[in-house]
């Protein structure tokens, strides 16, 4: 594939989706949802970040691994406690992954 044409697919695949975001906001900006509609649209995000988050800390080998043997597992539990307590997003992610790396080279390092 030309790299111009790479480009342009890349530029465009950008464009569409910023327009498609931006209509949203222009066309939900002048309407006012109901409030159940409100209650039920802020439980989006989390459903989405927890179908995204859990397989990755759960499943190992196409097995759900519910051990303290998993690191992932280990590393997302201690940054949910760093979440709940700092209530940054930064924190948060910079944590699990400090943490898991130190869990990692730990386990290297022992065996």
């Amino acid at each position: 594939m030309d790299t111009s044409n790479l480009w342009l697919i890349l530029i465009l695949g950008g464009l569409g989706t910023y327009l498609l975001r931006l209509s949203f906001i222009l066309i939900f900006q002048h309407v006012q949802l109901p409030a159940y509609m409100d209650r039920i649209l802020r439980l989006v995000p989390p459903a989405v970040f927890s179908a995204m988050v859990l397989p990755e800390l759960l499943v190992r080998d196409g097995s759900i691994q519910f051990t303290i043997t998993n690191l992932r597992l280990v590393a997302g539990l201690l940054a949910t406690v760093i979440a709940l307590k700092t209530r940054s997003v930064l924190a948060t992610i910079a944590s699990g992954m400090v943490i898991l790396w130190i869990l990692q080279i730990a386990v290297t390092y022992i065996h």
